[in-house]
């Protein structure tokens, strides 16, 4: 369901107010260290600091909850008085299943918010707020009824509103009151979307307990307490999914036991020459192939069954037997394209966003793009995956990597070592079984990578270093060889394939590949046995005839494959182990800062040095090295990503720092990768990071939060109380980041690419910070160190709507978060 954005008040400068001061230091300059700053010293401060910004940004969401809640009460007493005259609107029966338990939930949350609120406002290191959480989850035996009520509920709603057009009307448009002291006054939301929100509120406060427990000391009375609450919180949670459990029983199988569903998800289809796409469901005894119905606007969608097999008669063609199928490919060119033009369209949807009645249009583009992705989806795979009804019909499916079709082979596989018995289905009986599978399904979304939310976890960005070193396990010596897989934004690519050992049951490969990752987070390997046999292969389809003999996936966590020793591992595999090394480099563990002991120059002197000399508020040199590269270098392939040759840069850099009177004519005539590396050199030999080293910890503390408010509050309080030349130079080179990432589909640098490439550079602990407490004997460990973080911070602003210096130092902030 989709959530709403809402403007919601920033608390945190109404609790703040004695963080806003700024001191004289009697030189004329404005010194902008805050008490915020010194609490931060102090490890146990800083804990209270970041515990005050987690309830604050809590305290905000539950404000706009309370509001949603009453929107949802509104039209209930109204209803209620027409329910007994001659013309009701509703039934007493109707109005009590559809707002069942609001009334309750709204009474705990406003008692709850009244008694919280208070605490912080007064906010000390004394301030207890553990047992408000407690009592607020103690109350969860009301959620409880809600939930299991809410199916009726919005069943109920959805009959009323079509048999009564007034009812209609009120449900498709109830008023929520916006926060106190924001802008908008109200906001228009469906019934349906309301009756939502109770049930993901639970575990919107489940993360908050998490951040909460995080920043309590242990010592701290309200830790046992909040501990109590998370319990409580995740036994409800747990209780609740698995009542709501995807599998549950559909129809009963002709044995009579429950039938259930065991796999599912959406498969390209080759059906009379062309590709169709569709879900795949596969129960305990049939395989079910089926396709979203068109249905009318406002109505559930349904799927319409296009064929089915029953275990029992389902088998995997040989390639001798089967028909040759010619399914058209389209060219690599084509598909590169495609994914270009969703690009463009992308950042143009971004922009009409901002645009005053741009709404209409945006729609109209979301449907080109949502049609492109589907092209994309349906063209890209190539890996033919046969099954055979024994009864003479074949199918021919279509996927993007043959560890998919080797998982969907050994899932029928499986199942069919039962005792299964052919089943004919009735048309009741299909059409009942094809109607439960909207509700059944566990792959609800149709996976096209473009059309990720970039907030999920970003992955590795760099080069992976693998070792295959050998496999045993084998039954008997045949021919060997590997192939590894990484994702790649959910796309799953064939990077590297050792030789063929042959005639072994011992294979001792140790091949050494440097596999490049774009957002990884797995690594997949494939064993197969090598077939020689000529007459087995088949050119129609360029069928792999290579028997897989096992396969296996590791996540790649940053903390292990980031250390600058190779991590030994082992993968089992259907008895078979290989085992392997891997280690991983960061494209930017080489940017170490180097800063210079002179005041003269730029290279290495404090921002603040050189902007007062300069009479400006962002340095000429980031100045002029913005302006060139986006005058001739937004369009280069790898812009920031690729070096520049070093003594260009060099050379720049003599000039800047001497001020000589040819600089702009050098710029004009130098390679736009020198002058990107000599943008990035300035980042990285200032003596310090552009965000300070007095902030580091706090920026790792608000990226790891989980609540979006809490978080919110946190990252635009911690750039406030940055340097005003720290701030203003920070913000004009997101902006100019922005740009770049806009034509991503000419210089294939995304939001994503740029964030690797200068998070670290911006945002980096001092060497005597990460050090503290850790065994670090090397450059590469210390530049390691929290890369990911550094990199999830600055891609966090990217993705940020456009951020004001004014607006900023204002004493009030307004933002959007989802509720």
């Amino acid at each position: 369901m989709e959530e709403e954005e809402e403007e919601v008040l920033g608390y945190l400068d109404r609790v703040l107010e004695e963080d806003e001061e700024v001191f004289d230091c009697g030189n004329g300059e404005l010194d902008p260290i805050t008490p915020l700053h010194r609490q931060f010293k102090g490890d146990i401060e800083k804990g209270l600091e970041m515990k005050k910004l987690v309830l604050s940004g809590f305290l905000a969401s539950e404000e706009i909850y309370i509001n949603q809640l009453e929107a949802l009460l509104l039209p209930m007493r109204p209803l209620k008085a027409t329910a007994t005259t001659s013309q009701p609107v509703l039934t007493i029966q109707q109005i009590e299943t559809i707002f069942y338990k609001i009334q309750d939930i709204f009474e705990i949350h406003k008692e709850f918010y009244d008694a919280l609120l208070p605490n912080i406002q007064q906010w000390d290191e004394k301030v207890t707020v553990g047992h408000l959480f407690q009592k607020l989850a103690s109350q969860l035996g009301v959620y409880k009824a809600f939930v299991d009520n809410y199916k009726v509920a919005l069943e109920t709603a959805e009959k009323c509103s079509q048999a009564n057009s007034q009812f209609q009307k009120i449900s498709e448009n109830l008023k929520v009151k916006g926060p106190k002291d924001s802008k908008d006054c109200t906001t228009s939301v469906s019934m349906e979307a309301l009756l939502y929100k109770p049930i993901d509120r639970v575990t919107r406060s489940t993360l908050v307990l998490h951040d909460l427990l995080k920043h309590t000391p242990k010592d701290h009375p309200d830790f046992p307490l909040l501990q109590d609450a998370l319990r409580i919180s995740q036994n409800f949670l747990s209780s609740i999914n698995e009542e709501i459990d995807p599998r549950r029983t559909a129809v009963t199988t002709p044995k009579g036991e429950a039938r259930q569903l065991v796999k599912d998800g959406f498969l390209v289809e080759v059906s009379e020459n062309s590709r169709k796409l569709r879900h795949v469901f596969l129960f305990t005894d049939l395989l079910l192939c089926a396709k979203m119905k068109k249905t009318a606007v406002g109505r559930h969608q349904q799927y319409e069954c296009k064929w089915y097999i029953p275990l029992a008669d389902l088998t995997f063609q040989t390639l001798d037997e089967c028909d040759s199928c010619h399914s058209v490919q389209v060219p690599e060119h084509e598909i590169e394209e495609m994914k270009m033009k969703i690009s463009v369209l992308k950042s143009e949807i971004q922009k009409e966003k901002k645009a005053p009645k741009g709404q209409s249009r945006v729609e109209r583009m979301r449907k080109k793009m949502n049609e492109q992705e589907s092209w994309l989806l349906m063209h890209s795979p190539t890996i033919p995956f046969r099954i055979h009804n024994k009864h003479g019909k074949s199918y021919l499916f279509l996927l993007s990597s043959d560890y998919e079709r080797s998982e969907w082979r050994e899932s029928i596989q499986k199942l069919q070592k039962k005792d299964l018995q052919a089943c004919v289905l009735s048309s009741v009986e299909l059409q009942v079984l094809t109607s439960s599978c909207f509700k059944l399904r566990t792959v609800h979304n149709i996976p096209v990578t473009t059309n990720k939310d970039d907030e999920e976890t970003p992955g590795l960005y760099g080069f992976l270093h693998v070792i295959v070193h050998s496999a045993k396990g084998f039954k008997e010596s045949a021919n060997l060889y590997c192939t590894l897989e990484v994702d790649s934004f959910g796309y799953f690519v064939s990077k590297a394939k050792t030789r063929v050992f042959r005639d072994t049951s011992e294979p001792q490969w140790n091949e050494e590949f440097e596999i490049e990752l774009e957002g990884s987070q797995y690594l997949r390997i494939l064993c197969y046995e090598k077939c020689y046999d000529k007459s087995m292969l088949n050119k129609d389809d360029n069928e792999i005839v290579d028997k897989i003999m096992g396969k296996g996936q590791v996540q790649l966590d940053p903390q292990t494959v980031q250390s600058k020793n190779w991590h030994m591992d082992v993968i089992e595999m259907n008895g078979i182990k290989v085992e392997f090394s891997m280690k991983f480099t960061s494209r930017d563990l080489s940017l170490k800062r180097t800063p210079s002991k002179k005041q003269s120059g730029v290279f290495g002197v404090k921002i603040n040095v050189v902007t007062k000399r300069e009479r400006s508020k962002v340095p000429y040199i980031v100045r002029q090295c913005i302006e060139e590269v986006e005058k001739r270098g937004i369009d280069e392939v790898g812009i920031y990503r690729i070096s520049g040759v070093a003594t260009d840069i060099q050379a720049l850099k003599l000039a800047f720092d001497t001020n000589t009177k040819d600089i702009l004519m050098m710029l004009s005539d130098m390679d736009i990768n020198a002058i990107a590396g000599t943008l990035k050199l300035y980042f990285r030999e200032l003596p310090e990071p552009l965000l300070t080293d007095r902030l580091y910890p706090a920026f790792m503390e608000g990226i790891a939060l989980s609540d979006p408010a809490a978080k919110e509050n946190c990252m635009m309080h911690l750039l406030r109380s940055l340097p005003d030349p720290n701030l203003m130079t920070f913000l004009t080179l997101l902006e100019h980041l922005k740009r770049v990432a806009e034509k991503e589909p000419i210089n294939k640098m995304s939001l994503h690419n740029l964030a690797t490439v200068f998070g670290p550079t911006l945002l980096r602990p001092s060497e005597s910070e990460s050090t503290k407490g850790q065994h670090i004997t090397s450059a590469s460990d210390i530049w390691s160190h929290d890369v990911m973080a550094q990199v999830q911070v600055l891609l966090y602003y990217l993705q940020h709507p456009p951020i004001s210096f004014a607006e900023l130092k204002r004493s009030t902030l307004y933002y959007s978060t989802d509720v």
